[in-house]
């Protein structure tokens, strides 16, 4: 039979047995919570950098790694506490091409799409300048060494912007295979989507190659500009960047007053 007093202390015992559960529980909750924000504030740390170099690589690689050096970059996903947008729905036609054009401060600039290799990269465009989304921006990156691309897209004009979700890169093998040095040539006049450095992240930024550019074949092509656009961004190009770098805001300011996309 069950004393009182060890009633007591069978109770003591189990109370202070709940106390270390809870005590210990707490204990690993704090050390979940302490690493999910170190883990935010390094997946932070490594989109910001991509928003600025999409790709890097040892110097020992030669000029590819150079020109991946300053890659088409774009902006970041959406944070840990941010909740990302769902990509627009499919509302064009996929079988047909769309014509998109800037109307710049330097001149008009156009290119076809063609919506059967591109439909994600057609669908999105279309739904945003249907929003007028890309109206008052500007091209806030011009790159004159190794790679030669006119960026633009960016709501924000730093390179961190975009719509909010991301899309599939697409058309990838375009461009032919990547030779032994990983790349391949985006020739002038192409328009690329810019991306992350990582796969499926593009946005809203996209780059206009002004001459032909060694890239890694991860940034999907979706159009071609006409001789007069391509001279206007040779312009552009010509004129270098504000301040004499080889990568920079472009000395032409090249702002978009509007931008359309409509079915051919």
């Amino acid at each position: 039979m069950v004393t009182s007093d060890q009633r007591r202390r069978q109770l003591a015992r189990e109370k202070y047995e709940r106390q270390q559960r809870r005590r210990e529980e707490a204990r690993r909750r704090t050390r979940r919570l302490t690493l999910a924000i170190t883990s935010a504030v390094a997946v932070v740390a490594v989109i910001g950098g991509a928003t600025y170099l999409a790709t890097s690589g040892d110097d020992d690689k030669g000029k590819t790694d150079a020109a991946a050096s300053q890659s088409p970059s774009a902006e970041a996903s959406p944070s840990p506490t941010e909740e990302a947008k769902p990509e627009p729905a499919m509302k064009i036609d996929k079988k047909a091409e769309y014509a998109m054009s800037l109307r710049t401060s330097q001149g008009d600039i156009a290119f076809t799409m063609d919506a059967s290799k591109t439909p994600h990269t057609t669908n999105s465009f279309k739904s945003l300048a249907d929003k007028k989304f890309f109206d008052g921006t500007k091209c806030h990156r011009l790159t004159t060494e190794n790679i030669f691309v006119l960026q633009c897209g960016d709501p924000k004009g730093d390179g961190s912007g975009g719509p909010g979700y991301t899309i599939p890169d697409e058309n990838l093998t375009a461009l032919g295979k990547a030779g032994a040095d990983g790349s391949v040539t985006y020739p002038a006049g192409t328009v690329a989507m810019a991306n992350t450095g990582q796969p499926h992240s593009g946005g809203s930024q996209f780059f206009l190659v002004y001459k032909d550019s060694k890239l890694p074949p991860t940034y999907t092509p979706f159009g071609t500009m006409d001789e007069k656009s391509l001279k206007i961004v040779e312009t552009v190009g010509k004129a270098g960047v504000e301040g004499g770098g080889p990568d920079g805001a472009p000395k032409k300011p090249v702002n978009i007053s509007k931008l359309t996309v409509d079915k051919v």
